[in-house]
C-alpha cells in the first residue's frame, strides 16, 4: 500500500509538471551557488510612514486585540487577489535568512531526557508535542518540566508545548502473541471483553457493531491490513481479510468512509486537558474533531479556568471535511493529520485535502501543521526516502506554518538526524520559492472591501504595506506586541525576511513559536519608544542577527498601542548603527 508521503509526492510532481509555465513569475531571478534566489532591489532608503485612524474607545486595560476583529476569509482572499494582480517593485531575499517553517517534534522514549531535548532544540525543534495516547501524566510532567527548564536557560530561543489528546480511538484488544492473517482468512471482532483467540479479538467500543455495515472495509493501523465485513451478530463483526498481515495487540481500527459515533473529547481527554491547564501548556491538539461543537465546548471550559491555551483541531475524520470551515473558524489553527484521514477517506484524496486545509487556514489567519509519515522511514533508517524529502518540500511550498515529526522523534532510532533533515529540506525549499507578496495600493484594497472599512481592515492594509516595504528593502521586520496579533497578521502575508517579535508577555512569546517566520523574543518595554527600539536593535546585533549598515523595518500598531492611547499604526525603516 502506498504511504501518504508517496501519494503526496506523486501529486506534487504532477502539479509541478502541469504548472511549469508558471515559473515565468521568476523571470529576472538569478541563482547563486548556495541555491538561494535573489531579485533586484531598489536602493536602500530610510522611510517613515504613519497610518492613523480613529481613536480607540477602549481603555488601556481592556482586553482588546492589537489589530481588532479578525478579517473574514473572503476579504483576506481579496487582499491576495490584489497582491497577485497589481505588481509594485521587486522583492529581494534578506541577508538574515532563517528557516521560517516551524518544526513540531513528538517527545517520547527516544528523546525524553534533558540531553535529547536540548539537542532537539539545537537541531531546530520549535514545538514539543506530548502524545497522550502513550505514557502517563508522570512521564509527560517530566517532559514539560525539562522544556520549561530549557526556556528559562535559553532566553533567545523558545520551545512551545503542545498536548495532543488521544481522542475516541477504536482499538482491538490484547493478544498473547501476534496473529498472522492471510488473504481470504476469516476473522472476527467482538464487543465482548477479554476475548482473544485465533479467530476473534475484542474491541474497546460498545457501539462498534452498530457503526459498521456488511460490505464495509475495516482498516488496521491506517491500512497496514484490511478486512471486509461479511456478516454481523448482536455482539460480533465477522470479516474476511483482504490484505493480510500481522495483527498485534491494541491496533487502531477505522471504517473506510465513516467516523465512529463517539464524542470528540473523551473522559480520558478531559483528565489530560485538566493536566495541560495545570501545567500551562501552549496548545491543545484535539483528535478526531468532527464539528465545531467540541471546539466551543473546550473553549468554554478553558474560559472557566482562565486558561490562555490555543486549540488546534486535528482534521483526521471523514465527518470533519464537510464541517471544515466551521471547525477552523471556531479554532486557533488546524493540523492535517494525514494518517487517519487517509484511512477514513480514499488515500488519493489526501494531498488535495491537505492543500484545501492549508488554504482555508491561511485565509482565516490561522496556523496550520502538516503531520504524519513525513519521515517515517527514518524511524529505522538514517536517511529518508526521496519521496519523503519531496513531501516536506510540498508542504513548505503550500504554505504550512509547521511540519511535524511523530514516531521519528518519539521512538525512532535517529531522532536528531530526522530533525536535521527536516530543517535542511525546509530551508532549501524556502530559499528558492519566489515571494507571492506584491505591492498594491490602499485604494485597491479598499475596493476589495466594498467600502466596509474597520480597524481590522486597516490593520490588514498596514501589515500588507509593512511586508511590501520590508520585501522591497530586503530588511527584517521588528514588531513590538503585547497580544501577538500583529506578528500573526504579518506572518499571514509571508514576508521574505524574519519577523522579530518583541513582547513583554511570556505567554505570547511561547505561542508565537508556532507561526511561520516569527522569531519571538521577550523584552521589557520602556516608557520611551526610541529607547525600546534602540535596545531591541542592540539585542539583535549581539545575537548576530543584524549588523551595522543594514536596514530594519520597525513596526508598532494596535487599538491598544504600547506607547500611545490612540489607535495608531507606525512603520519606520532605520539603518543599524553601533
Amino acid at each position: 500500500m502506498a504511504t501518504i508521503t508517496e501519494i503526496s509526492s506523486l501529486v506534487g510532481w504532477i502539479s509541478s509538471e502541469l504548472t511549469g509555465l508558471a515559473s515565468s513569475r521568476c523571470v529576472g531571478r538569478t541563482f547563486h551557488k548556495n541555491g538561494r534566489g535573489r531579485r533586484g532591489a531598489r536602493p536602500n532608503a530610510t522611510v517613515g510612514l504613519s497610518v492613523r485612524s480613529m481613536r480607540a474607545a477602549e481603555r488601556w486595560d481592556d482586553l482588546t486585540e492589537e489589530i481588532g476583529a479578525p478579517l473574514c476569509s473572503d476579504k483576506l482572499n481579496a487582499l491576495h487577489e490584489f497582491q497577485l494582480s497589481v505588481p509594485f517593485g521587486e522583492t529581494r531575499l534578506a541577508p538574515d535568512f532563517h528557516r521560517k517553517t516551524k518544526i513540531v517534534c513528538t517527545v517520547g522514549p527516544s528523546t525524553n531526557t534533558r540531553e535529547m531535548i536540548w539537542k532537539l532544540a539545537e537541531e531546530g525543534m520549535n514545538v514539543a508535542r506530548l502524545n497522550m495516547s502513550h505514557g502517563d501524566h508522570e512521564s509527560h510532567q517530566k517532559i514539560i518540566d525539562l522544556v520549561k527548564e530549557y526556556n528559562y536557560q535559553h532566553k533567545d530561543n523558545v520551545i512551545a508545548v503542545m498536548l495532543d489528546t488521544k481522542g475516541p480511538e477504536v482499538r482491538s484488544g490484547d493478544l498473547p502473541q501476534p496473529l498472522l492473517l492471510k488473504e481470504g482468512q476469516e476473522f472476527n471482532f467482538t464487543i465482548k471483553r477479554g476475548v482473544s483467540s485465533e479467530d476473534t479479538v475484542s474491541v474497546n467500543y460498545d457501539d462498534f457493531v452498530n457503526d459498521v455495515e456488511v460490505g464495509d472495509v475495516l482498516l488496521v493501523d491506517g491500512g497496514m491490513m484490511s478486512l471486509a465485513v461479511r456478516a454481523k451478530t448482536p455482539d460480533t463483526v465477522k470479516c474476511t481479510a483482504i490484505d493480510g498481515g500481522e495483527l498485534k495487540s491494541r491496533r487502531h481500527l477505522n471504517v473506510r468512509g465513516k467516523s465512529a459515533t463517539l464524542p470528540s473529547i473523551t473522559e480520558k481527554d478531559w483528565e489530560d486537558i485538566k493536566f495541560g491547564v495545570d501545567n500551562k501548556v501552549d496548545f491543545f491538539a484535539v483528535s478526531f474533531v468532527k464539528d465545531a461543537k467540541a471546539i466551543h465546548e473546550l473553549k468554554e471550559f478553558l474560559r472557566s479556568c482562565h486558561a490562555d491555551i490555543h486549540i488546534i483541531p486535528k482534521i483526521e475524520s471523514a465527518d470533519s471535511i464537510p464541517n471544515l470551515q466551521a471547525i477552523i473558524s471556531a479554532s486557533d489553527g488546524a493540523m492535517v493529520a494525514r494518517g487517519d484521514l487517509g484511512a477514513e477517506l480514499p488515500i488519493e484524496d489526501v494531498p488535495l485535502l491537505q492543500e484545501e486545509i492549508i488554504r482555508t487556514c491561511r485565509s482565516m489567519q490561522k496556523p496550520v501543521i502538516v503531520a504524519t509519515n513525513m519521515l517515517e522511514s527514518m524511524i529505522n533508517h538514517p536517511t529518508p526516502t526521496r519521496a519523503e524529502v519531496s513531501d516536506i518540500a510540498i508542504a513548505v511550498k503550500e504554505g504550512a506554518d509547521a511540519i511535524m515529526l511523530s514516531g521519528e522523534t518519539a521512538h525512532g532510532k535517529y531522532p536528531l538526524k530526522a530533525v536535521k533533515v527536516m530543517h535542511n529540506v525546509a530551508m532549501t525549499t524556502e530559499s528558492t520559492v519566489p515571494s507571492d507578496i506584491l505591492h498594491t495600493t490602499a485604494a485597491a484594497i479598499q475596493t476589495g472591501y466594498c467600502g466596509d472599512i474597520s480597524q481590522g481592515h486597516i490593520s490588514a492594509m498596514f501589515a500588507l504595506h509593512a511586508t511590501n516595504m520590508a520585501n522591497t528593502l530586503g530588511a527584517p521586520i521588528i514588531v513590538f506586541t503585547q497580544t501577538g496579533s500583529m506578528p500573526i497578521l504579518l506572518s499571514h502575508f509571508r514576508p521574505s525576511s524574519t519577523i522579530f517579535a518583541f513582547t513583554n508577555q511570556e505567554r505570547v512569546k511561547q505561542r508565537l513559536a508556532l507561526y511561520h517566520g516569527v522569531l519571538p523574543i521577550h523584552m521589557q518595554f520602556y516608557e520611551d519608544a526610541d529607547e525600546t527600539f534602540s535596545r531591541a536593535i542592540k539585542h539583535l546585533m549581539n545575537l548576530k542577527y543584524l549588523k551595522q549598515g543594514e536596514s530594519v523595518t520597525l513596526v508598532r500598531s494596535g487599538t491598544s498601542s504600547i506607547w500611545r492611547s490612540e489607535f495608531t499604526h507606525h512603520i519606520q525603516v532605520r539603518k543599524v548603527q553601533d
